[in-house]
Order: C-alpha cells, then structure tokens, then sequence
C-alpha cells in the first residue's frame, strides 16, 4: 500500500474476506475482484475449505483457495481482514489478524461493549485500524446521524429492531450501535419499567446504554432499526429497512476497506470514516 512518485502504480489492497460464502461474501467476493484497487489474496470458510472460491462461488473467476481458519488463511499475506462470520468466531478472527498487524474491517453482528474495548487496546498496541460496523447499508449510517441530533433535542426514546427469526443475536449489532452512540449523547428518559406491581418488567424490553431496546424475531423480515421519539402531542420516527440483497452491505464495505487503513485502534460506525 506504499508507492509515490511520477510513473509508479499504487498497489492494490489485498482483503482476506472471513465468511466467503455466507450471504454478504456472496456479494462482496466478486465486487473485489472487480475493484481496481482490491485485490482477493485469501479467503474463508469452514464449509468449503479446500475448495477455490470460483469453485464455491458460482460465476467467479478465482484461484484462491479456500481455508478453514483465519489463522491458515492469514499465512498469506494480506492488508485488511474482512470478517462477516458469527459472533462466536469474530473475536478471535480479529485479534488474530490484529496480532499479524493486519487492518480489520468488521460486519458481523453480535459482538459486546467488552470485546471492543479488548480489540480497541489490541489494535492501538499494534498500531492498526478496526472499523465496525453494526450495519453498512448508508441509509443506516444516516439514520444514526439523525438519530444523533434528534437526542441532542428530545429526551425520550426508543429502538425497535426486526430480523429473521433465525437470527442468534439479540439486539442486533445495528441496535447496540445505535444504542451505544445514543448513550454518549445522553442517557433516555423514557421509563426502563412500569411501577405497577403487575407489570411485566421484560415487556419493556432490555435496558441498554440507557434506551428501552425491543428484539422482534419473525420470518419474513430481513434486517430493520426503528427509533422512536416522544414529546407531548407529537412524535418522531426514523427508520431503516434492508431489502433481500446484500448491495447495500457490499457498497459500505467496499468503502471500510479503503478507508481503514487510515485508522489507529477501533472506530465504531462506517460514519466515523466519511464525510457527513
């Protein structure tokens, strides 16, 4: 990634992507290779471990070969790590290409306020960057810009997130974001419970970074973050619906990988890396 003067091509950003035949690596496999300035050196997937990728991945034109582990496919040189994996593999997938001093870009969903603080302290002793992200898709960056200014103005709100019945997490990385960055701009005031003695203290949901935050799980939904304000005799609603494909996804992540080079430690938010 070095290289300047008259004449001298910059080089190209090799990606090992984690999590190459899973939903969003579907997508954002071949959107790499198509990129000028990226360059698939490796990639992962226990499943087809062993297999090239064009071999998993129909309508690929691609020798890597597949590996089982992000420590075997690390062993290849490469500039930025793309993990798009589970909750339980992300953290170890991240420390260990922050050990190698390997950028990482990070998508998957489920990660907790500790494992950032450990990857925080990781990267900084390494001097590379992380950037995670709970949702690339831009109109969800938006709506936690919006979300923003709107809580620096009302005092009572709080997050509603839908996704797939199958999905393990609860809340979504989306909504734990959102929470969090919320929670730096001050805590809600809405009621975390009801002061009856027959309510029900869960139908208020969990109490996070200070927001009531509600978990819907039901077929039929993709990925989807409400916010909801409240004042007397008037609301505000903002909200982000993803579609069935992982476009959305590719694009912001396209954009993390070019850009978290730049970085030092973790960054939260594919926000904290565009101009806004």
């Amino acid at each position: 990634m070095n290289g300047a003067g008259v004449g001298l091509v910059k080089e190209k950003i090799r990606v090992c992507l984690s999590g190459v035949t899973g939903w969003v690596g579907r997508g954002l496999a071949p959107a790499i290779l198509e990129a000028p300035d990226l360059e698939l050196s490796a990639a992962v997937s226990r499943s087809q471990a062993g297999r090239k990728v064009a071999e998993a991945l129909e309508g690929i034109d691609s020798e890597v070969r597949i590996r089982a582990s992000v420590a075997e496919a690390l062993e290849t040189p490469c500039d930025v790590l793309v993990d798009y994996t589970s909750s339980h593999a992300a953290l170890d997938n991240v420390l260990a290409a922050v050990d190698r001093g390997v950028h990482v870009v990070v998508g998957t969903s489920g990660l907790d306020d500790a494992d950032y603080a450990r990857i925080d302290r990781a990267a900084r002793e390494r001097s590379v960057g992380v950037l995670a992200a709970g949702n690339f898709a831009l109109t969800a960056v938006l709506l936690q810009r919006l979300a923003e200014t709107a809580a620096r103005h009302l005092p009572q709100w709080e997050i509603l997130e839908y996704a797939r019945a199958q999905k393990p997490d609860a809340p979504s990385g989306t909504a734990r974001e959102l929470a969090a960055r919320l929670g730096r701009v001050r805590a809600s005031d809405a009621a975390p419970a009801a002061a009856d003695s027959k309510s029900l203290r869960e139908a208020r949901g969990a109490t996070l970074h200070g927001a009531q935050v509600h978990s819907v799980r039901l077929p039929g939904f993709v990925s989807s973050i409400e916010i909801l304000f409240g004042l007397p005799e008037e609301r505000l609603s903002i909200r982000h619906d993803s579609g069935s494909g992982s476009g959305p996804y590719v694009a912001g992540t396209l954009l993390a990988i070019r850009k978290v080079g730049g970085v030092v430690g973790l960054r939260r938010g594919l926000d904290t890396v565009m101009e806004l």
